[in-house]
């Protein structure tokens, strides 16, 4: 089912829409050997995917004082998220270090990062660091093309900045300079047709956010340090830039689209419609921005997780690109107090469970949320790139794949499950909400708090 989604976004199905193909499902845990699916006529419109969601909220938005970040990573259907955790390291001067398709100047220093990334490659959609610095990406199209070169891609950038900063605006700093050094480039998706886009990011920590857009090496930032912020598939900063590259200005002049003479509106100068029409779209950003402000002043981690489970926004994807990972994140504005993260690991929010994550010392790698690894024979490394394609699953993500079949398909059985693993999440939660007012005394109780859930989870599909 899974492949025919994939298939059917990508418009290579032979049939006529509308008409009705009965589709052999192997290997499914239970008694059905066939599922009716209507065929629908690819969109005519847009022609980019739309894909992933991030967004912020500071106080006084939220409940409490805390500042409130999730993200939804929407990516091809089949395509494999894993949940990873890398410790701080340091290095020798000299040190080369092997990112997706390029090798860059390592640091002395990283610092410990939570990634959740596509199993393929070696950046990340998301994630967080120990200093409670978290990182989102999204793909941006607009006036200036994209480059199909090998360099950085967006995602690297997400783990390249979390790695290498203790603040949001170290960060941002981290990923311009690396832009400017680099360059973004390349496919971002696992097969040989490529797949490419510019980049815009939100970066947050505990006490502010910052948006970076970018086009190329260009970009422009702002700064965000009360309420909610969101960012989609668009350019969404205007004329409030608290930072932007050099010669950004200069160079939309000499390209014709800024004449120097209005406000300089970065959207309105690099997207290819203008920032009205974006603004009256029914956009997922616009969805995404008014159920932010319908719960202002009362955001929680939940609300959050509401709002990534909304599929009639089309915030949670379903289809060819469909959101295949997910994560919150609470930051308390006392540093004495943890921050905690959660992650699904696993495709659709709705039908996946948050599992809370928080740094502390001796964490281990969590081994049920990472993918096989192939090293020097995994076809990405190989030249020509993508010739095949191995087996990512990693252990949570094969069982749940069997979960949400039933599910989908066996209503008692699976409204049960579904309970259950709400119930789960509920008690992690709670037990959660304890350390964020009260501080952690003794860290083994957290220290493998993730992969225990992971555990508990795994009963709950068996």
């Amino acid at each position: 089912l899974t492949q025919h989604r994939l298939q059917l976004n990508r418009g290579i199905e032979t049939e006529k829409p509308g008409e009705t193909s009965r589709i052999k499902l192997p290997e499914l845990p239970f008694e059905m050997s066939t599922v009716t699916v209507t065929q629908m006529a690819a969109p005519s419109a847009p022609s980019y995917p739309c894909s992933c969601d991030t967004f912020v909220a500071l106080p006084p938005s939220t409940v409490g004082e805390r500042v409130i970040f999730g993200k939804n990573s929407d990516r091809p259907c089949d395509e494999v998220q894993e949940v990873v955790y890398f410790p701080a390291a340091k290095y020798s001067a000299g040190d080369k270090l092997e990112c997706t398709y390029i090798k860059i100047d390592q640091v002395p220093q990283t610092y410990a990062v939570v990634l959740s990334r596509p199993a393929w490659l070696w950046g990340a959609e998301m994630g967080a660091n120990e200093h409670q610095v978290c990182i989102g990406n999204e793909a941006v199209w607009g006036k200036d093309e994209v480059s199909d070169s090998e360099a950085l891609l967006g995602m690297d950038l997400v783990r390249l900045g979390l790695e290498r900063a203790d603040t949001a605006e170290k960060a941002l700093d981290v990923i311009v300079d690396l832009l400017e050094k680099y360059g973004q480039g390349g496919n971002c998706m696992e097969d040989e047709c490529s797949f490419n886009y510019h980049n815009s990011f939100l970066i947050t920590d505990r006490t502010e956010a910052w948006v970076l857009e970018t086009s190329g090496k260009y970009w422009a930032a702002e700064k965000i340090t009360e309420g909610p912020r969101n960012i989609s598939n668009q350019f969404s900063i205007t004329t409030r830039i608290d930072k932007e590259h050099p010669e950004l200005r200069e160079y939309a002049r000499s390209k014709g689209w800024w004449d120097s003479k209005r406000e300089f509106n970065f959207a309105g100068v690099f997207s290819y419609m203008n920032t009205a029409r974006i603004d009256a779209s029914g956009s997922r950003y616009c969805k995404g921005r008014k159920l932010l402000e319908k719960n202002k002043g009362n955001i929680t981690a939940e609300t959050m997780m509401e709002i990534l489970r909304d599929k009639e926004s089309g915030i949670n994807m379903e289809g060819g690109f469909m959101t295949t990972g997910s994560m919150v994140s609470i930051l308390p504005r006392d540093p004495t107090l943890p921050a905690v993260h959660y992650f699904t690991a696993t495709p659709d929010p709705e039908r996946s469970v948050f599992k809370p994550f928080v740094f502390v010392k001796n964490i281990t790698q969590l081994k049920k949320t990472c993918s096989p690894s192939y090293g020097p024979e995994d076809p990405v490394k190989k030249t020509p790139r993508f010739q095949s394609k191995p087996d990512r699953k990693h252990e949570l993500y094969k069982k749940h794949e069997e979960a949400a079949a039933k599910m989908e398909f066996l209503q008692g059985k699976g409204a049960e499950m579904l309970k259950n693993m709400r119930r789960l999440e509920k008690e992690k939660m709670a037990e959660m909400d304890q350390f964020l007012q009260s501080g952690i005394e003794d860290t083994t109780l957290v220290v493998h708090i993730f992969a225990n859930t992971t555990e508990e989870e795994l009963k709950v599909y068996s």
